[in-house]
């Protein structure tokens, strides 16, 4: 099963400041949401924020959040970024 991942504006654009590094594992996270789904216990850690709400580190001071509604096959990443930054 094959998910469909949107990457939100904000996101991108945060991403896009981050080191090249940093979007690498992006790009990793990007790839293993859309083959393996929301839930991903072995990115550094990761954990459920709320219901719908995920995130984990890409880096010490770089981490990313998504939603995905339970049924759904769309997962949404509404933040990549400092973690100084985060919302949650």
């Amino acid at each position: 099963m094959s998910y469909e991942v949107k990457v939100l504006r904000k996101a991108r654009k945060d991403i896009e400041k981050s080191p090249a590094f940093v979007r690498a594992k992006f790009v990793n996270l990007v790839r293993d949401l859309q083959d393996f789904g929301p839930i991903l216990p072995r990115w550094p850690h990761y954990s459920r924020l709320g219901d719908l709400t995920h995130h984990c580190h890409l880096a010490d001071k770089w981490v990313a959040c998504w939603r995905h509604e339970g049924g759904s096959l769309l997962v949404e990443v509404y933040y990549a970024g400092s973690r100084e930054s985060a919302p949650y």
